[in-house]
């Protein structure tokens, strides 16, 4: 089967010429000090307010042939972790395959993912990564991975490790894309400081600890649930660093710092080679 776009002329422009004109604003193609990253972090909003910060991140890595998206469900969906496990996804630059034997391999390594293709009907967090994906690797292929809110720890830990072992399986280079907002509709001083604490704790390669910052001092971060897993499986393939690549927020853009949204562009490392 094949994915629909449904958010294009919404968040990012549903024709093909805007798109690469939007994306080639967006992006650095031949950006100094490009990475072969484990994973990245990348917000999902309409690109007019982080497509910057996006477009920043994966500048900045090389994107390989696979990418696993791992997004945070914004509606209920009924497994703790949905997979569309074949067909494609469809964006105004055209059809990206998903890569049926990795998704194979993650639905075995964690009983808790579903091979669910409706749970990623009506969401766009992944969706908006896909044409970034386009636009530095045509071709590419990916495993979409859609998180439902209710997924707790254990949960997050079970499916991070089980991205790491199939990928490992995998023996292609695989780059994890962890879609995520930070703080809501909240002061831009409170969303710096709010976010600022979740930022540390994913510099600090520490999924508990993030997981647990968002939960106890309630910072409106929407995929902290993703970037948790994202975490836990660049830790089991040998993530030694990582770097914030930009911040922003969307007071950038409007100007009223009353209430923004915050974005965050983050990439993952293992440690430089000798």
């Amino acid at each position: 089967m094949t994915r629909k776009p449904y958010v294009a002329g919404q968040f990012y422009p549903g024709r093909s010429r805007e798109l690469r004109e939007t994306l080639d604003l967006l992006t650095v193609r031949d950006a100094s000090g490009k990475e072969t990253a484990i994973a990245v972090v990348s917000p999902h909003a309409g690109y007019v307010y982080s497509g910057p910060v996006a477009g920043a991140v994966f500048s900045s890595v090389e994107v390989p042939d696979t990418v696993v998206i791992l997004g945070p469900g914004h509606r209920p969906i009924r497994p703790v972790f949905a997979i569309q496990g074949r067909g494609s996804w469809e964006t105004p630059l055209g059809e990206v395959s998903i890569e049926a034997d990795l998704a194979e391999a993650i639905l075995d390594a964690c009983p808790l993912c579903r091979d669910d293709a409706k749970s990623h009907e009506q969401e766009h967090s992944l969706e908006v990564q896909v044409p970034f994906l386009q636009h530095f690797r045509p071709g590419v292929a990916i495993v979409p991975v859609c998180v439902s809110y209710v997924a707790a720890y254990a949960d997050l830990e079970e499916l991070g490790r089980a991205l790491a072992a199939a990928i490992r399986g995998f023996g292609r280079p695989v780059l994890i894309v962890a879609s995520t907002d930070m703080s809501h509709y909240v002061s831009r001083a409170e969303a710096e400081k709010k976010d600022g604490r979740a930022i540390d704790r994913i510099l600090a390669l520490d999924p508990e600890g993030l997981f647990r910052t968002v939960v106890s001092e309630e910072i409106s971060m929407c995929g902290f649930q993703p970037v948790t897993a994202a975490l836990v499986a660049a830790r089991g393939l040998g993530a030694a660093r990582a770097e914030l690549i930009r911040y922003a927020t969307s007071g950038d853009v409007t100007g009223d710092d009353s209430g923004v949204v915050g974005y965050a562009g983050l990439r993952i490392l293992a440690a430089p080679s000798r």
